[in-house]
């Protein structure tokens, strides 16, 4: 991987509402403990990716993705020196629903059944996703991503489980994360919020680590960010959203914001402020436009170095409903 210098640019394109996008490389990037409101599909370009989720390190290298479905604590990491270079798409669960109602014969909520999965064309159009969204390519960009959510969820979709509160331990710890959610800029200690639903810190700190995957306190600061990030998209300034989260102050902001984003909170604006302001080269692309995509962004994916077929090819054997096969198919 040429260079050791961490870049990453995380946006919105409004042709794709509903999805966020993240171009990034990263070498000493460590992310905490944190969920999304929406899937994650981060595909691999270079590099190795380790990231804890459920109880485990995952490995995601060069021709592989890893997905992560809502609401599910996971971290990131390097797996390699050099880090890991990668393109990713997060389309909201109503938007992967609708994709799983209209092209598979998943029932209930879809998610992903494995958080790794070895697949370089998937890879290689969550690439061309991104490309196409800086060239202002509304209709390839929404037509990839539809072709690339299908076929992740044929190849590897399930129905999430749905979570039900049985246990004396679930219902407190619910009621901890209501009381949480209340009073995110001023939440008492563990122990007021223990002797408050009638039971002691450790009870109440285990209870709530089964329930969501990590402890009240790192719970909170993911709660902090994004609600911080929805004032951000509004347009509230880093500093005043940072007082409003429950934050001390920006730089308390800025620390835990990139450690769970990617980037700073006023990056993180500037590009979704400024994303639309100037309309991108091209808006119909060429003949060899979707060859050139991943060479020119991220070089090839996979040891044969195969990208997805040109322009229009993906659905050649009919609707998005048809999965598309492999390069080699």
């Amino acid at each position: 991987m040429a260079g050791s210098r961490e870049v990453a640019r995380h946006w919105r394109y409004a042709e794709l509402p509903g999805v966020d996008l993240l171009r990034a490389r990263y070498v000493r990037k460590n992310f905490v403990r944190h969920t999304h409101e929406h899937f994650v599909i981060a595909g691999i370009a270079e590099g190795v990716e380790v990231f804890q989720h459920r109880g485990g390190d995952q490995y995601a290298g060069a021709g592989t993705l890893a997905l992560v479905n809502p609401d599910t604590p996971h971290t990131g990491r390097a797996g390699v020196p050099e880090g890991w270079r990668y393109g990713a798409v997060y389309p909201s669960p109503e938007l992967v629903a609708g994709i799983a109602a209209e092209t598979t014969t998943l029932r209930g909520a879809p998610g992903f059944v494995s958080p790794v999965l070895e697949d370089p064309y998937a890879v290689a159009l969550v690439h061309q996703v991104l490309r196409a969204a800086d060239e202002g390519n509304a209709l390839a960009a929404d037509t990839l991503l539809r072709v690339a959510v299908t076929r992740l969820l044929r190849l590897n979709g399930g129905a999430l489980p749905t979570r039900q509160v049985r246990t004396a331990g679930d219902r407190m710890a619910a009621r901890a994360r209501a009381v949480l959610e209340e009073r995110l800029v001023d939440p008492p200690t563990l122990e007021r919020l223990a002797g408050d639903l009638g039971t002691s810190p450790f009870a109440l700190l285990r209870a709530f680590r089964d329930a969501y995957g990590m402890p009240p306190h790192t719970w909170l600061t993911d709660a902090r960010v994004r609600l911080a990030r929805r004032l951000l998209d509004a347009g509230t300034a880093p500093a005043e959203a940072a007082v409003a989260v429950g934050f001390t102050d920006q730089p308390h902001l800025n620390r835990h914001f990139a450690r769970i984003v990617g980037v700073p909170p006023g990056e993180y604006q500037r590009e979704r402020k400024n994303v639309q302001d100037v309309r991108r080269r091209l808006h119909v692309p060429s003949g060899g436009w979707q060859n050139r995509q991943l060479s020119q962004t991220y070089g090839t994916t996979g040891e044969e170095g195969r990208t997805p077929p040109s322009s229009g090819t993906p659905l050649a054997s009919g609707s998005p409903s048809d999965s598309p096969g492999s390069p080699s198919e």
